[in-house]
């Protein structure tokens, strides 16, 4: 369901490898019968509980306390980040992810403060999604799922792996009440992620023909922007993240 929360984007040309240039254009969506029926049902949760919750949140917290619970969940995808870009091969790219856990976490009080970052070790998360595109697995057809929203075969399949891969999962798996407190962390990181997006959200409805293609549209500009990321130097200019936020890009307003 979070991978609801998304913004019209625009591309700029780029060069991708092959492997990856073929795989991102040719995302289809043959099951657009059943995808159209998932997304209304999304957007009715979306509706009912997520928005809300978002707003709830909003009122009673300031810009500043928002700010560090925006840091301490970017601070815990470093580790994620970490593994995958073993996985790729980018080595320097995983010592800087792990090195900015590591002081984030400790001299960042819990990650809510970016102390690495004002240091120069530039934040570039990569998740388990990206790591199969580089190993050249086809991302499959575009799907909308119930609770999850806009993916593919493979991204789902890393949003999975990934979710393993986390140090919360890792912390919370031999509690006893550890299962209670992993699904309260992913529904307040949920309701973060999308008080960060209600103004995004609200225009790109309020101007889309079709919102269904329009969220379509978004989550293949956004995959290409981390395809991008992964691969050889270019430039291409996005206005933020779709399934996880990059908050440094985002215009917050009371």
């Amino acid at each position: 369901m979070v991978a609801l929360i998304c913004g019209m984007t625009f591309l700029t040309p780029f060069t991708l490898k092959a492997s990856q240039q073929q795989d991102v254009y040719e995302i289809q969506d043959p099951y657009e019968g059943f995808n159209r029926v998932m997304f209304k049902f999304n957007e009715k949760l979306d509706k009912y509980i997520l928005i809300p919750a978002a707003e709830g949140y909003r009122a009673i917290t300031t810009p500043y306390a928002r700010e560090r619970v925006r840091n301490f969940f970017s601070n815990m995808k470093e580790p994620v980040s970490a593994v995958n870009q073993i996985l790729q091969g980018e080595f320097k790219n995983s010592g800087i992810s792990l090195s900015r856990f590591v002081i984030n976490s400790t001299l960042g009080l819990a990650g809510t403060h970016d102390v690495a970052g004002a240091w120069g070790l530039k934040k570039n998360q990569d998740g388990f999604d990206e790591t199969l595109a580089k190993w050249g697995v086809p991302s499959g057809s575009y799907l909308v799922l119930p609770f999850v929203g806009p993916t593919t075969p493979r991204a789902f399949a890393g949003t999975i792996a990934d979710g393993f891969i986390s140090p919360v999962y890792w912390v919370t798996e031999d509690h006893e009440d550890g299962a209670y407190a992993y699904v309260a962390y992913v529904g307040a990181k949920a309701v973060v992620d999308r008080e960060a997006l209600l103004d995004y959200t609200r225009d790109l409805e309020k101007n889309s023909v079709d919102y269904y293609a329009t969220m379509k549209a978004a989550y293949i500009q956004n995959k290409q922007k981390n395809y991008h990321n992964s691969s050889d130097n270019n430039t291409v200019s996005y206005d933020f993240d779709f399934e996880e936020v990059e908050y440094e890009e985002v215009i917050y307003t009371e």
